[in-house]
């Protein structure tokens, strides 16, 4: 199948998926118990003026035709206004959308850094120690909850050795540097501003070791299975029997090939990363999305919410899409079939 065929699925699919999504969100947030209009209000606030306010956002008209107003803006790049923050939400995503991404780039580098190295050294060194304590380590990262491991970090990390922040993404007493991309660490470098990025790098590592120490474990057993599955293979036997180094055949032969079908993994994983940023964010006070949707749950902003599971979606399936054109500029023999 050609790269073209494969973005023009993926792009019909993208329709379908954000269609699916807001039905979903929509009914599920309005099913909730409570009243954003008599929390804006107050609790003691006339009936006349909540009636008054939900006439401001919309929410006396019927279900069905909130819905229909929510879509064809939707249609138009227009999601709505926050009833919480009453900025545009498509705002409150362009800024708070980066940090997030932000997060989870820096975790998924921790969890392909780490990962890689270790699947390699528990395939080669299969049922040794080294492999048992991977294996080990593997189970511990994905089963250890992400708030517990973060709140756990914090204590040490924080609050009794004192060697890192706890919360934040600068200092209290520093500026952001001037906007480029959204990204402390990388605006701060083209700014030169290194006091604020030696800042935002360090608090950057504890919520990035916490949200990416439960893929580092997926990354890891991912690598390793495909390792021992390469390592089996004849053209590896070749190599052995061709007098080439231990260190080419694992890396030159092995890795190489056993990372073609974790990549769809590693992609997926940095999609997971988006949704699993929520718990993390909001441990440590991170104000990139997941912090923003939790707030916007509790405050029950149904357009922010809505808001925010659109755009996360629709990045799911773009990264769906990006990790099939990857395997296949990686697998010759996909590009042959296309």
């Amino acid at each position: 199948m050609s790269f073209l065929n494969i973005i023009r699925r993926r792009l019909v699919l993208l329709i379908f998926v954000v269609f699916g999504v807001s039905v979903v969100t929509f009914v599920i947030s309005h099913m909730i118990p409570g009243d954003p209009a008599r929390m804006m209000a107050g609790e003691r606030a006339s009936d006349e003026t909540v009636a008054q306010m939900r006439e401001a956002l919309g929410l006396d008209r019927p279900l069905h035709i909130q819905y229909l107003t929510y879509v064809g803006d939707l249609l138009q790049g227009d999601f709505g206004v926050s009833i919480r923050t009453q900025r545009p939400v498509m705002d409150d995503i362009l800024r708070f959308f980066p940090a997030t991404i932000e997060l989870a780039v820096a975790a998924l580098l921790f969890a392909i850094v780490l990962g890689i190295p270790l699947g390699v050294l528990s395939a080669v060194a299969k049922d040794r120690g080294i492999d048992h304590l991977t294996r080990t380590l593997s189970v511990t990262g994905i089963s250890t909850p992400a708030f517990w491991l973060g709140l756990l970090l914090i204590y040490l990390f924080y609050g009794q050795l004192g060697i890192l922040p706890g919360s934040g993404r600068l200092a209290g007493n520093m500026s952001p540097p001037p906007f480029v991309t959204g990204f402390y660490t990388v605006d701060s470098l083209i700014a030169g501003d290194w006091a604020a990025l030696r800042s935002a790098l360090a608090h950057l590592i504890l919520p990035a070791l916490t949200l990416g120490f439960i893929h580092l474990g997926v990354v890891t057993r991912q690598i390793r299975s495909a390792m021992l599955e390469v390592l089996q293979e004849d053209y590896i036997r070749t190599a052995k029997a061709s007098g080439l180094s231990r260190a080419r055949i694992v890396l030159d032969h092995g890795l190489r090939n056993a990372l073609i079908p974790s990549v769809t993994m590693i992609g997926l994983a940095f999609g997971d990363l988006l949704y699993g940023a929520v718990l993390t964010e909001t441990v440590f006070a991170w104000p990139g999305m997941g912090n923003y949707v939790v707030e916007s749950i509790a405050a029950l902003d149904f357009p922010a919410i809505m808001g925010f599971t659109v755009v996360a979606s629709t990045a799911y399936v773009l990264l769906n899409l990006l990790v099939d054109l990857t395997y296949m500029f990686l697998d010759p023999q996909i590009r042959e079939i296309g």
